[in-house]
């Protein structure tokens, strides 16, 4: 038995901050802010467009030609900053989308949630026969949790809004969902969090404006730890899942989230990976999950997967969560149309 993706899309906004916009809010010069940040414009949602709608937008898309009563999953994978507090998002999209036979559930690890999120339904998909076709979804408005004044939080300012989905489907003709490997380290638990609104401090207690926003309290321990930690467990996770997967094969493409420009090629170099085997997402910014999905689909769009491609998609999301899985490129099956206005 294998699982397969068989369709993805993501939502863009078409709203957007670019590199001046940036420069003028947190005082640094628009150059480091579109050089060193790699931040030349990120998408920004409107105020009344919220998580929800972003998943449901993508979902849309990628169920084109899909007869929603065939799915039988439903995982959110989007930002536990959603419309409400406490709220179950992925039960609402079913409702949404019409998803009568499927049953839902909210999963989170940061930016890792759809790496995490893929590894997950494939082994549910793998051990319940019923399980025959699942949609993993999520929106992110996580450019609302940037305070650019806050100097300690500006590794944070490339966040920006969006939403993605993917189809996976048992023993279909899509790109085959391979092996995983993910790492946490407690050790960052407490490195980069909102105060505000939490049982810490209770919104009803009054919250200051400041305390609403993600915070870095140690930003100077975080990165001695990080400069230690993160290459090597993304080299870790990256060549496990690949050797587990196509050990005959390297790397052809890696889909990585977005992240300062040095930090991104200091992990091509180490895989010994050139620049066209990777996009730089620094004309979108950074989403949260679906950098993984979007980096999918621009490679697609740009002629850079061929039939039998080893692929790798990895990610990192503050916690700190490290993973990285692997899919065998088979055929197109992002859905092209929703890059039409962002991509020639």
């Amino acid at each position: 038995m294998k699982i397969t993706l068989k369709s993805s899309a993501v939502w863009l906004p078409e709203q957007f901050e670019d590199a001046a916009f940036i420069s003028k809010q947190n005082g640094v010069p628009v150059e480091v802010v579109a050089t060193k940040l790699g931040i030349v414009k990120k998408c920004r949602a409107p105020k009344d467009i919220h998580p929800s709608d972003m998943a449901i937008r993508a979902a849309k898309s990628a169920l084109k030609g899909i007869d929603p009563l065939s799915i039988d999953l439903i995982i959110w994978t989007g930002s536990e900053y959603k419309d409400y507090n406490v709220w179950s998002a992925g039960i609402f999209v079913q409702r949404e989308l019409g998803l009568e036979n499927a049953w839902a559930f909210d999963m989170a690890a940061r930016c890792s949630t759809n790496v995490v999120g893929l590894k997950l339904a494939k082994s549910l998909m793998q051990t319940n026969p019923q399980i025959k076709r699942a949609l993993l979804c999520g929106g992110h408005k996580t450019g609302d949790l940037v305070n650019y004044q806050d100097p300690k939080a500006r590794f944070l300012n490339n966040l920006s809004d969006g939403g993605s989905a993917m189809v996976l489907e048992r023993d279909g003709e899509g790109p085959e969902i391979l092996e995983s490997s993910v790492i946490t380290d407690g050790a960052f638990s407490l490195d980069v969090i909102i105060p505000g609104g939490g049982t810490k401090m209770r919104t009803r207690d009054g919250v200051k404006a400041e305390d609403t926003y993600l915070q870095v309290p140690d930003i100077e321990g975080m990165r001695v730890r990080l400069e230690e930690k993160t290459i090597p467990n993304f080299m870790k996770v990256i060549k496990d899942a690949a050797v587990a997967s196509m050990p005959e094969r390297p790397i052809d493409y890696l889909a990585l989230l977005h992240m300062k420009r040095s930090a991104h090629d200091m992990i091509l170099d180490h895989l010994e990976l050139k620049q066209e085997q990777s996009i730089y997402l620094d004309q979108y910014g950074h989403f949260g999950a679906p950098d993984q999905v979007l980096s999918l689909g621009l490679a697609e769009r740009r002629g850079l997967l061929k039939k039998g491609d080893h692929v790798v998609l990895a990610s990192a999301g503050i916690g700190y969560t490290w993973s990285a899985i692997s899919l065998k490129w088979t055929e197109p099956c992002f859905q092209q149309s929703t890059l039409d206005g962002f991509e020639k």
